[in-house]
């Protein structure tokens, strides 16, 4: 069994891979979503994930490790743990812009690594990278457990991860899940997962 097929099994195992109707937070739909939350309970699997992260990581020698709330938190802290390296992650006051507080602080030149739970669309660490390179670090390394992108890199940054996903998405007017009357439930941290009709 390959390391990404090992890491595969773990997130079926676990819950974590889920299939149905899937309204992601890019507003597109999806058959499948990935909830690493599932997987990243268990203390012991999210140690072994973040080691396995950081191992792949290691020759980036970073710094320090940010990740963006909610749901890439567990395994960021987890890669900085194995990396023995400074862990550090944004806010929005009021639902706004990302923010560095709790006295988080950048020193010019820093070598970060960002750490996801699942990259996608990139939105959400594409606003963290931009935050890093404003505060004057040079984010050098993106990793993820799951790349479902469809490009690998997000800013110019090549996204390393545990697993590949290939998980078409769809726009509301051409998913046929939609067209099939399947219900469609907006799932994850951002708002509570409900049944949309």
């Amino acid at each position: 069994m390959t390391q990404e097929n090992r890491w595969l099994a773990l997130l079926q195992r676990t819950g974590a891979l889920q299939t149905g109707h899937f309204l992601l937070s890019s507003g597109l739909h999806s058959p499948q979503y990935v909830q690493c939350a599932r997987a990243l309970e268990d203390p012991a699997n999210a140690a072994a994930l973040g080691a396995a992260l950081a191992r792949r990581l290691a020759a980036a020698d970073v710094d320090r490790v940010a990740s963006p709330p909610l749901g890439a938190l567990l395994i960021g802290y987890e890669v900085a743990r194995s990396l023995k390296r400074p862990f550090l992650f944004p806010e929005r006051p009021d639902g706004g812009a990302f923010s560095l507080r709790r006295g988080f602080t950048l020193r010019p030149g820093d070598r970060v690594a960002v750490i996801e739970d699942v990259v996608t669309t990139g939105r959400t660490t594409s606003e963290l990278i931009a935050l890093l390179r404003a505060g004057g670090a040079d984010v050098v390394a993106l990793g993820a457990i799951v790349d479902r992108s469809e490009t690998g890199a997000i800013d110019g940054l090549a996204i390393v991860s545990l697993v590949t996903l290939s998980i078409p998405t769809y726009e509301r007017a051409t998913c046929p899940l939609c067209a099939a009357g399947a219900l469609l439930v907006k799932p994850g941290s951002r708002t509570e997962s409900e049944g949309i009709r």
